[in-house]
């Protein structure tokens, strides 16, 4: 009998040993949550995963100039779609491209003059769609404003206003406009028009991360500061990624233009 008590005196050590390692096993809600986690407590969830992202963030920040934030879209979906944002900014760098393209080139073709806006007395239209434009020579083309004459020296000031370095000159309802010769000075001139294209785009950029910035702190009242904090940081990094593509572009457009 003495031997048995003795065999069985270490039960309790070990099923206590057994009860704190399946207890451990299982699965924890959130505090405040019963478990299985209800949809009402979706949202704190996203908040707390939030929160540990920011620490993680300033933790592995500290004695570093810069710590790169990367919210989930879907977790802040209800402050602000950061999607949107992100197209809204990819749009402006698309908006430099296609004015690098269609308006910064050493050899000016007729194609360049398109898009051309002129103001008349009815509106702003694309000097297309007012006059017909062709290429007489390589140093000449011809702008025929013969079905919408009263508009003809509009027209000529808008090329002559274009930034394409071109001084029409009006015969007519003809529009004349020589091509300039390729110059080192006419090269320098395009630069200087993609710099301020960019400057544009840059100041456009801006506008678009005011406004995210913006909508954001419309949530200061439902989230915590850190939220918003880690938000403004990410579309800050989103508007500076999108900058330095744009003077990616700069860089070599301005190469490509200089020779």
């Amino acid at each position: 009998m003495a031997l048995a008590l003795r065999c069985l005196r270490p039960l309790p050590s070990l099923l206590r040993r057994a009860s704190c390692a399946g207890a451990r096993a299982l699965p924890q809600a959130p505090r405040g949550c019963p478990a299985p986690l209800p949809e009402g407590c979706s949202r704190g969830v996203q908040h707390l995963l939030l929160s540990r992202q920011l620490a993680t963030k300033k933790a592995k920040g500290k004695g570093q100039s810069q710590a790169k934030v990367n919210i989930s879209a879907a977790l802040v979906e209800d402050i602000i779609n950061l999607e949107e944002t992100s197209e809204d900014m990819q749009a402006v760098i698309e908006a430099l491209k296609e004015d690098f393209n269609r308006n910064l080139n050493v050899r000016t073709s007729p194609g360049a003059l398109d898009h051309i806006t002129v103001v008349t007395k009815d509106g702003k239209f694309p000097l297309n769609q007012l006059g017909q434009i062709s290429q007489k020579s390589p140093q000449l083309m011809i702008v025929s404003m013969t079905n919408f004459p009263e508009s003809t020296a509009a027209a000529a000031k808008a090329i002559r206003e274009s930034g394409m370095n071109l001084n029409p000159e009006v015969d007519g309802t003809v529009i004349r406009v020589p091509v300039p010769k390729v110059t080192r000075e006419h090269r320098e001139s395009l630069a200087k028009l993609a710099k301020q294209s960019t400057n544009k785009s840059k100041e456009a950029l801006r506008k678009v991360r005011s406004k995210s910035i913006t909508q954001v702190k419309k949530s200061k009242n439902k989230v915590s500061e850190d939220t918003i904090w880690l938000l403004e940081k990410q579309i800050q990094q989103m508007a500076d990624e999108a900058a330095t593509e744009m003077d990616k572009l700069l860089a070599a457009k301005t190469k490509e233009l200089l020779g």
